[in-house]
């Protein structure tokens, strides 16, 4: 028998495109039957070692007038279409390193998902700086983690080299931002508009698997 396609997802809570991507990649994973392999990273990490002009290029549109606002009816067009509540957070950008720590903290609880829900509702929906550890702690509650315990890996070493892997990892692989897909290792789509075609992707794959 022929395995199931490997699909990897490296994000990072601070985009409101990868919230968007991240709600919508849940029930296509649970829609297909291909389990997420969740890769959490700095997303800045990225940007500084291979897309410095992206910082170039947020400053521009945040200072034109109309690209702002085509920016802001397409993110709002796109949390209508997911059903999700996303508003421009008073810290932007913010810093998510601890939140990202965190996110492997949950994974090795079994609850990277519900964590990574409960900081993008936090940040994008609610106005919640997750640079905060008192708001980490709250979340880190709220989804069944022990807040301390969550406190205290997001400032161990071994939480901190295991993301610079993830983020290392995800530049020497080809990638540039946050949400950036892999099926089977090398086949790579980046961002939440490219669902349909990673969905389309596995498709094809299970079918040559159900034919084998």
């Amino acid at each position: 028998m022929h395995p199931t396609p490997v699909l990897e997802c490296f994000y990072d809570c601070s985009s409101p495109w990868t919230y968007l991507a991240f709600s919508r990649l849940r029930p296509l994973s649970a829609r297909l039957g291909v389990p997420v392999r969740w890769r959490p990273i700095l997303v800045g990490g990225v940007f500084n070692a291979v897309n410095k002009e992206l910082y170039a290029a947020r400053e521009g549109m945040f200072s034109n007038p109309r690209r702002l606002r085509h920016y802001q009816k397409d993110l709002a067009d796109w949390a209508e279409f997911c059903g999700l509540r996303i508003s421009h957070p008073d810290v932007f950008p913010v810093n998510s390193a601890r939140a990202m720590r965190g996110a492997l903290f949950a994974a090795d609880r079994g609850l990277l998902e519900p964590w990574s829900a409960a900081v993008f509702a936090a940040y994008w929906g609610d106005n919640r700086d997750i640079s905060q550890p008192d708001e980490l702690a709250a979340i880190a509650g709220s989804v069944g983690l022990e807040p301390e315990a969550l406190l205290a890996a997001t400032t161990d070493q071994d939480y901190k080299d295991r993301l610079r892997a993830n983020t290392d990892e995800l530049v020497t692989r080809g990638g540039y931002g946050s949400p950036t897909l892999f099926i089977n290792g090398d086949d790579m789509y980046f961002g939440n508009d490219r669902l349909p075609l990673v969905e389309y992707r596995l498709q094809q794959l299970l079918a040559t698997t159900s034919r084998a």
